[in-house]
């Protein structure tokens, strides 16, 4: 039997050992995960560190730490695949990005483990498990500091409502007078708001802006003749 050709005790006994780690050391950074209900949550997370010992453990024993060293290339950029499924584009915002750097971060611990390297693979899911937990006060503290649109450099819109008729005026208006306060406009989009209203949307490139000089802006064009309101948002690009 090719079983018994292959079956080696002691070198499945070290498998035995990898996999378990990635188990426990995989279930410890999904429990967290779990207990934040994200997207990927502990089973996830248990199966992409035991997935990546496997793959590892399976390449070193087949062919040699050199074989290895080319399955954990490949584990990191197909981990990437996954973590791109995390990943949800809401708007101007985009969420899941730190599930998919723990899915990534647990592949690690996986390979670590599937190379027998059980100290490394522990004093990493220590690591996973600090930045997901002890640094959320120092994110929650810096979140809650007030953000100095002069000092930040981010990406902005200014928007109108107006009727159909005043739409070419408006749209060239908003140009010109976005341009006259030094706020350069790098794209104008006009999206159809019902039968007789349009949204003329000016995205401007990315800078710093005074909030003040933005508000005469919208102020003033939130008085023309067919505008029935006028806002703009922004949103930070790093």
């Amino acid at each position: 039997m090719k079983f018994q050709q292959t079956f080696e005790f002691y070198p499945f006994l070290d498998t035995v050992v990898a996999l378990v780690a990635a188990f426990v050391l995989g279930t410890l950074i999904g429990a967290e995960r779990q207990y934040r209900q994200r997207t990927a949550g502990l089973r996830t997370n248990v199966l992409v560190a035991v997935g990546a010992a496997a793959f590892v453990d399976l390449g070193l024993r087949v062919a040699g730490s050199a074989e290895a060293v080319r399955v954990i290339s490949y584990v990191v950029s197909g981990i990437g695949f996954l973590g791109a499924g995390v990943i949800m584009k809401e708007g101007m915002n985009v969420r899941g990005l730190n599930t998919a750097a723990t899915l990534w971060c647990s592949a690690a611990v996986g390979c670590c483990a599937g190379t027998s390297m059980i100290a490394e693979a522990t004093l990493l899911t220590a690591f996973v498990l600090a930045g997901n937990t002890l640094l959320r006060p120092l994110v929650n503290m810096i979140n809650r500091i007030p953000i100095d649109d002069r000092a930040t450099e981010a990406t902005y819109e200014v928007s109108i409502i107006s009727s159909h008729e005043a739409m070419p005026q408006m749209r060239d208006l908003l140009v010109e007078r976005l341009e006259q306060a030094n706020y350069p406009v790098s794209d104008v989009e006009i999206v159809e708001r019902g039968d007789d209203t349009v949204e003329i949307v000016a995205t401007l490139v990315s800078t710093a802006v005074d909030p003040h000089e933005i508000e005469a802006v919208t102020t003033f064009l939130e008085r023309q003749a067919g505008v029935t309101n006028a806002t703009w948002d922004g949103s930070t690009k790093d």
